[in-house]
């Protein structure tokens, strides 16, 4: 076995096999660090054979050996974000705080938008197979009849949602705040938006409606909104596979969805007990 691109580890010349299954932990440092490389040119990501071919003289099958017992999935895939605001700490606090424990008499609304919402249009429908099981399908082409952004209001209370369709610019978000405003007549509004430029400078709005105050999550940090929630349950239930032939459709659509939900609707169970400021750094190959 050879360790290629001059890592500063003891260079290990050509080994029988049984020898190098005694060289285990300077392999899986080997391993690490050429994962912690970019993939060969051309190639997205790091698999088996490539690996063992950076290494040199080594049978990919002990490199699956060794990647199973550190543990390390070259399939499975996770993305993440890291919050940089500096003031995350007492955001997420002041977030939260709202969550536990709400002001009296207030209603706490988490609020935000939904942009680019497609109107697709494919054929769907059952597909029998041969072996006589049937299955939900859908083609491959597909025609574009234009997108609509959907703004939500997620009561925190409750669990209901105010939505409406509009375009996303800052002129439109103010609208929609004003129609939230007028829902709740004479009711202390607590907002929870997040960092996006349409919905900061709100000073003058906030002078016209005495009743609202404004509270942004940490820089980087959408999870801590509620509404994010509510929006995945309406992708998951309501868009994804579903077919349209107009952007009126997918509203109308839209619609139905929010009025049929929002009859059983019911708070969500908020059981984070901290919201950490997650860091990957110490988390990657390079840092163990």
């Amino acid at each position: 076995m050879r360790v290629r691109k001059g890592w500063k580890i003891a260079t290990v010349a050509d080994r029988p096999p049984s020898t190098a299954r005694r060289l285990t932990r300077p392999f899986e440092r080997f391993s690490r660090k050429v994962l912690d490389q970019p993939a060969p040119k051309g190639f997205a990501r790091w698999s088996g054979p490539l690996i063992a071919d950076a290494l040199g003289n080594v049978d990919v099958q002990y490199v699956w050996r060794s990647l199973r017992k550190q543990k390390i999935d070259l399939v499975g895939r996770k993305s993440w974000c890291e919050s940089n605001d500096p003031d995350f700490a007492s955001k997420a606090a002041d977030v939260v705080g709202l969550y536990m424990a709400p002001p009296k008499n207030a209603v706490v609304l988490c609020i935000d938008e939904k942009p680019s919402i497609q109107a697709l249009e494919r054929a769907q429908g059952y597909l029998k197979l041969s072996n006589g099981r049937a299955l939900t399908g859908q083609s491959h082409d597909y025609k574009r009849h234009g997108t609509t952004t959907l703004f939500a209001a997620f009561e925190v209370a409750t669990g209901k949602v105010k939505a409406a369709h509009k375009r996303r610019r800052r002129k439109e978000f103010l609208d929609f705040m004003d129609e939230i405003v007028a829902a709740y007549p004479g009711r202390r509004l607590e907002g929870i938006l997040d960092n996006l430029n349409t919905h900061k400078k709100k000073d003058d709005w906030l002078k016209r409606h005495p009743r609202g105050t404004v509270h942004y999550t940490p820089t980087r940090a959408k999870w801590l909104n509620q509404v994010e929630g509510w929006f995945s349950i309406l992708q998951g239930k309501s868009l994804k596979d579903a077919s349209f032939t107009s952007v009126e459709q997918v509203k109308e659509h839209i619609n139905a969805f929010v009025e049929t939900y929002i009859e059983d609707a019911e708070p969500f169970a908020w059981t984070k007990s901290k919201a950490h400021q997650r860091r990957v750094k110490g988390r990657r190959l390079r840092d163990l």
